[in-house]
């Protein structure tokens, strides 16, 4: 599944790791590993080949930008490159991954939540959950979001 964000400058794609995991693996390991300082050893794990991925790409097919979900309704791994950071990219994928998860009929989407993205989060119905922790050394806030009534 393509979906055309041309006027913003972006297209999505649902794919599935043995399809783009080089590409994936590229946005992640910028945003992670190289920025953010995770362990590679943390951020690679066997969750990536049952997730479904959403990657995103810019006009000339670079890829910029991904989430993922996982069969227990799980979203992460969302990483956007910083020089698109802003423009409606994580947003997009944040809501494809959302529509996905309705679409095969999850009742509700959880995730780990980086704590500056907490507000980023909340403004697509999620809620946190719980105290704030570390994971790969980063704060974390657990949220979750309905997918059932009007959430």
């Amino acid at each position: 599944m393509a979906i055309d964000e041309s006027a913003e400058g972006f297209t999505l794609d649902v794919v599935t790791w043995a399809e783009e995991s080089a590409h994936l693996r590229a946005v992640r390991h910028a945003v992670f590993v190289v920025e953010q300082n995770v362990p590679e050893e943390l951020e690679w794990d066997a969750d990536d080949a049952i997730s479904v991925h959403v990657l995103a790409h810019d006009r000339d097919g670079v890829p910029i930008a991904c989430g993922r979900l996982l069969p227990d309704g799980r979203i992460g791994r969302m990483a956007v490159l910083s020089g698109w950071r802003g423009q409606g990219v994580g947003a997009a994928i944040l809501s494809l991954l959302i529509d996905v998860a309705r679409d095969r009929g999850d009742t509700a989407v959880y995730l780990h939540a980086q704590t500056h993205a907490v507000p980023f989060y909340a403004k697509f119905g999620f809620t946190p959950e719980g105290d704030e922790y570390l994971e790969a050394g980063i704060p974390h806030r657990s949220m979750r979001r309905s997918l059932t009534g009007a959430a």
